[in-house]
């Protein structure tokens, strides 16, 4: 497996159907518009692949809050759903932690469904507490 980092609109948006693997009505039209909004604000993605095709997935972001200090945030964590339990997920934390070190930041945090009991057993497994709420208000 061959992981790397990616940061042009171009390059998301041809991932666009492993991202459909978790947010299946998303369009083209509709992750082009969050892109544009996305990227200027540090955004890029992390990529695993398996010889040429692009089986995992996540969003980076980093930025400083007064709770952690300056962050590496992963989002959406994806895997092809014919590529889980293979190790892809560990992947993509070793290669956010090293670039969290590299930026200098002291946490890296990501947000997970409160109904993901999967996931939640995979983040405590590599290290990761929960320290509080998200909380949204729908508009």
């Amino acid at each position: 497996m061959v992981v790397k980092e990616i940061s042009t609109l171009e390059e998301m948006l041809a991932k666009l159907p492993l991202v459909q693997q978790l947010y299946p009505d998303m369009t083209k039209e509709k992750y082009e518009e969050m892109l544009r909004d996305m990227i200027p604000n540090n955004y890029s993605q992390v990529l695993v692949f398996d010889g040429d095709k692009c089986v995992g997935l996540s969003g980076i972001w980093f930025n400083t809050k007064l709770w952690t200090g300056k962050y590496l945030e992963l989002d959406n964590v994806v895997t092809d759903k014919n590529h889980r339990s293979k190790g892809l997920g560990k992947l993509i934390n070793e290669f956010a932690a090293e670039k969290a070190k590299q930026l200098g930041c002291k946490f890296i945090v990501l947000d997970a469904f409160a109904d993901n009991r999967d996931a939640h057993r995979f983040y405590f497994r590599d290290g990761y507490v929960i320290r509080g709420f998200h909380f949204l208000k729908s508009l």
